[in-house]
């Protein structure tokens, strides 16, 4: 008999634990690059052109096309270039460009070059009329092998030899503000 009290103590703690795993809430962890903690009803997010208030030609064309092909390629939202007829509207400027020298050959010229941009990003839910992600001032930065031997210190003169540069770079800045905005960084 104490036997049989036994089994069912052990069955009804083994029934509650999992009652009790089941009803927590989860834990907040999710796959890189598939959550989003943006409210349900956002389906469409506006991505005009961002400003460029930098010397650095089509910087703002290249930055606004990585943005929005790395939401696209995430899959949940349907994102367009004009800044009306959507749910949230993501804005941009890309404020600064520098470039100095990060390391040097051994006859004293620069061997790589370090970039920094610094770019306002916000992204506004338009129903509710609120911010839901803002950065005034992000900052991205990236090393480069230098072109050519010859050291550049104007970043639209470095983009003009090296437009891989600008392509990569964009490329890493536009991943690092998708996943903020969408992970809640």
């Amino acid at each position: 008999m104490a036997r049989t009290s036994h089994r069912r103590v052990v069955h009804f703690l083994c029934v509650l634990c999992s009652l009790c795993v089941l009803c927590l809430p989860a834990c907040g962890y999710s796959l890189a690059g598939r959550g989003s903690f943006l409210p349900v009803y956002i389906k469409t997010i506006g991505i005009p052109t961002f400003a460029n208030r930098t010397v650095v030609f089509n910087l703002e064309t290249m930055v606004t096309q990585k943005v929005r092909s790395e939401f696209i390629g995430r899959g949940k939202y349907q994102i367009l270039p004009e800044a009306t007829g959507v749910d949230a509207l993501l804005t941009g400027e890309v404020t600064a460009v520098s470039i100095q020298p990060a390391s040097f050959s051994t006859q004293q010229l620069a061997s790589r070059y370090a970039i920094t941009m610094t770019a306002r990003i916000e992204l506004r839910d338009l129903r509710e009329n609120k911010v839901l992600w803002e950065n005034p001032s992000v900052m991205f930065r990236q090393e480069y092998d230098a072109t050519g031997g010859r050291t550049v210190l104007d970043p639209a003169a470095f983009f003009q030899q090296d437009t891989n540069a600008l392509e990569r770079m964009s490329t890493e800045f536009a991943r690092t503000i998708v996943s903020a905005i969408l992970e809640a960084f």
